[in-house]
């Protein structure tokens, strides 16, 4: 079986053939708005509700409600294969880490990833959150994943290239300290599939790649590691591990390019 990843993944329609990068049309557009607040809203209520001793399992019981509450379909549930509504990473868990019978401990620093469908729109979000007192080092690692989100949503413009985007990403990580990039996954077009063209990695030179136009939608995803760049994959054929044991943090916003600034479609109370 071929590893379970975006990396894999990204950009096969429902047929399995390559799509090319998408202009969605205003109704496309309302949707994705929604799918994406829905998405936003759950992250926060799962926020507000991991705790030491609480299982994996259980937040993935209470994204799913979340979601479905909200009148919108988990989108990573059965998405090839995957058994969960949320992908939950821990401490060097990088990305698609598999909900269970782990307990949240004090300490734990923890990724939540999340999908919600409305309409046959996407929605995709992940956001890394500090159980009690972490790590030397961890909020401030934190931070910095989160600013080079933001670093490259500003990049995310009419005109402006798919490098523009990376490398802004890359160059706010780099200013914020000896940080490793993960490489091999990276953001995504989307819209009505998870993963669509183009690829959005987080490092690069600017000015290269697509031209983004108003329409497109993409998310934007650093995946920022205390240490080296390297990844495993577990024998679960999901879970990405950092390769020396070192913390990860993952932030992902979905984007929507206008003529102007633009939309953020995941972002709640921010």
């Amino acid at each position: 079986m071929k590893t379970k990843t975006k990396a894999v993944l990204r950009g096969l329609g429902a047929s399995g053939r390559r799509e090319g990068i998408t202009v969605k049309s205003s109704r496309e557009l309302d949707r994705m708005r929604e799918a994406g607040r829905i998405t936003g809203e759950t992250l926060a209520a799962l926020s507000e509700a991991i705790a030491p001793g609480v299982t994996t399992r259980e937040l993935d019981a209470l994204a799913e409600r979340e979601i479905r509450a909200r009148g919108a379909v988990p989108a990573f549930k059965g998405y090839r294969g995957f058994p969960a509504s949320l992908c939950i990473s821990v401490n060097d868990e990088i990305v698609h880490g598999i909900p269970g019978r782990r307990r949240i401990k004090e300490g734990d620093v923890v990724g939540m990833d999340l999908g919600a469908v409305v309409d046959g729109l996407y929605g995709d979000s992940a956001v890394t959150v500090a159980v009690g007192e972490v790590g030397c080092g961890a909020r401030e690692q934190m931070e910095t994943g989160r600013a080079a989100l933001f670093a490259g949503i500003a990049q995310a413009r009419a005109g402006n290239r798919v490098g523009d985007v990376s490398n802004a990403v890359e160059q706010e990580i780099l200013r914020r300290g000896p940080y490793g990039i993960v490489r091999g996954y990276t953001g995504h077009g989307i819209g009505t599939q998870l993963h669509e063209e183009p690829s959005i990695p987080n490092f690069g030179p600017g000015g290269r790649g697509a031209a983004l136009r108003p329409g497109m939608a993409i998310a934007i995803e650093p995946m920022v590691n205390f240490g080296g760049d390297d990844t495993a994959v577990l024998d679960d054929g999901w879970t990405v591990v950092t390769s020396d044991g070192t913390v990860s943090v993952h932030y992902e916003h979905t984007i929507i390019i206008t003529e102007g600034d633009p939309i953020i479609t995941t972002r709640v109370g921010e």
